[in-house]
């Protein structure tokens, strides 16, 4: 395995890992700062005891993001000093507003958790949403960056160096606000379903309990609201690609040959060799429609490019399928969502409806992982599109099998420390009738 390969695969193991918590931090203090607000709207305690416990898993999972994330942006430097060397002048701005949110988030975080009870409730309210606004922010200028790599503006390029720089036309890049607002949307579908799935699951145990109900409908509305948002999130995204980064989207939709009127491909498996697509179901015309909004648009193809400037379209096109098959499913299901509530509120707690929230549990951070494949797999061979390969960024120094091997014990053993620590939290349920206005009962036998 070269050293290129190598620190190419530490640096998707750090992000497949890391992202998992960057997405909680930016949804879950969401939820939390609704469940409480509910609560001082009716003042049913089942919402400030859900308020407490989503408390307690962001600030697990926020911690565990904060060590993951500081070993990400140190290898950051020693694996691609060359990445560093040129971008570290055009696009650090992004990258220090992130710290000043990130520690915003942490000082309200601390406040909100140790504040019950201490501060007025309208001031502990305010922390939360505080808390909300500083995770959003971090994603939001961490995204900026890597738009940016995607879409690099905000300097002139003078003999292989960055001149006339200009930090904030870096930032706000060609490419800032259509993946800022698709991850946003996407943090927010995969933390809510995320946590409606558990709730879900637990509810097929105990139908009954008010706490699992109140989660469900909470979740279900944050998730459902940015899952029904996001295929317009990547419409923008689509016809941005298409006239920014061709290839790409040649690479995303198995498209080898240039033509007019181009299908869209659903399935299928590229094969370089016959530059074709196969087993794919294909709908005529239907790529140049919703890449150009006009069915005769004219699409390029791989053959278009260069063969050195190529993504590998097979890993690119599985992810980015994958990536629209989960997001279609909790579209649909959360429309199936507000049609049952509109109909009758008990029918989000059928156990047909249950269980598929539950299966969907996790379909929206598989979708946070196979879109940033594809963001990342589809601007190759480029670190900086267009300005520097990833080869020219890389390390020198050999040796890198060695931390590869280190890092990825010592994330298995954090993934497992994590779990650990969230089970133990979350173990037991309270219990809550329904129509109890009271505080919760004793755990009755059988509900644990």
């Amino acid at each position: 395995m070269t050293e290129l390969v190598l620190a190419r695969a530490q640096m998707a193991m750090l992000f497949a890992f890391h992202i998992l918590f960057a997405v909680a931090g930016m949804g879950m203090p969401v939820l939390m700062v609704i469940a409480e607000g509910a609560h001082l709207r009716t003042g049913h305690p089942v919402y400030a005891e859900l308020a407490r416990r989503w408390a307690k898993g962001t600030s697990v999972l926020f911690a565990v993001g904060a060590v993951s994330g500081t070993v990400l942006s140190f290898e950051l430097g020693l694996l691609w000093p060359g990445f560093m060397e040129f971008a570290g002048g055009v696009i650090g701005l992004p990258f220090a507003l992130e710290g000043f949110a990130f520690f915003t988030e942490a000082i309200f975080l601390g406040i909100y958790l140790y504040g019950w009870d201490r501060v007025s409730p309208r001031l502990h309210l305010a922390s939360g949403i505080l808390v909300a606004i500083g995770g959003i922010l971090s994603g939001v200028f961490v995204v900026t960056a890597n738009a940016w790599m995607n879409s690099p503006a905000g300097f002139t390029l003078v003999d292989g160096r960055p001149v006339d720089v200009s930090p904030l036309a870096a930032m706000l890049n060609p490419a800032s606000a259509t993946e800022t607002i698709h991850m946003v949307l996407a943090a927010f579908a995969a933390s809510g379903f995320a946590v409606a799935g558990i709730h879900a699951f637990l509810l097929l145990k105990d139908r009954e309990n008010l706490f699992h109900r109140k989660a469900l409908e909470i979740a279900l509305a944050v998730g459902g609201v940015a899952a029904v948002l996001q295929p317009l999130s990547g419409d923008m995204n689509a016809r941005f690609v298409a006239r920014n980064q061709p290839v790409k989207l040649a690479a995303l939709e198995g498209q080898f040959e240039t033509r007019r009127g181009a299908p869209l491909r659903i399935g299928g498996i590229p094969d370089v060799a016959s530059r074709t697509t196969r087993y794919a179901i294909e709908i005529p015309k239907g790529l140049s429609l919703l890449a150009h909004h006009d069915p005769d648009a004219r699409v390029q193809g791989l053959a278009a490019f260069p063969r050195d400037e190529w993504p590998n379209p097979v890993p690119v096109h599985l992810a980015f399928q994958g990536m629209v098959a989960g997001g279609t499913a909790m579209a649909l299901l959360s429309l199936a969502a507000a049609l049952r509530s509109w109909k009758k509120r008990e029918n989000l707690f059928s156990r047909r409806f249950l269980l598929a929230v539950a299966l969907c549990g996790p379909v929206g951070l598989l979708c946070v992982e196979a879109g940033w494949g594809v963001t990342e797999m589809g601007r190759q061979p480029w670190a900086i599109r267009g300005v520097m390969r990833t080869a020219e960024a890389v390390t020198p120094v050999g040796g890198l099998l060695l931390p590869f091997a280190f890092f990825s014990l010592l994330y298995l053993g954090l993934g497992a420390a994590t779990i650990w620590l969230l089970r133990r939290e979350f173990a037991t349920s309270p219990y809550f009738p329904p129509g109890d206005e009271g505080v919760a009962l004793p755990v009755p036998e059988g509900r644990e």
